[in-house]
């Protein structure tokens, strides 16, 4: 009968060490999660940043005139777009 409750013992000490095991790999799951979220909204606002900094580099591309045939045809592009989108924003506001 000794044997018997000592290996009911052992196993429910191991039971308690793999639970308390699970309860830090959950925390530790929870923290990687609130960190890969974190560090996606930062890559977004990287992005966003950098998308804005070439606008700019383009704009004062064109202003000083040294823009080559690709990167004129690229602000046009974009230019157009803007227009566009303009022009879809004027017909929404006129309706």
């Amino acid at each position: 009968m000794a044997n018997i409750s000592e290996n009911i013992k052992r196993i429910n000490e191991k039971l308690q060490q793999l639970l308390k095991h699970y309860q830090l790999l959950q925390k530790e799951n929870k923290r990687q999660t609130e960190l890969i979220a974190a560090l996606q909204q930062a890559k977004e606002k990287d992005v966003q940043l950098i998308v804005s900094l070439q606008e700019k580099i383009s704009i004062l591309k064109a202003a000083a005139g040294k823009m080559n045939e690709t990167d004129k045809k690229a602000f046009e592009k974009n230019i157009n777009q803007y227009i566009r989108e303009i022009d879809t924003c004027i017909g929404i506001l006129s309706e």
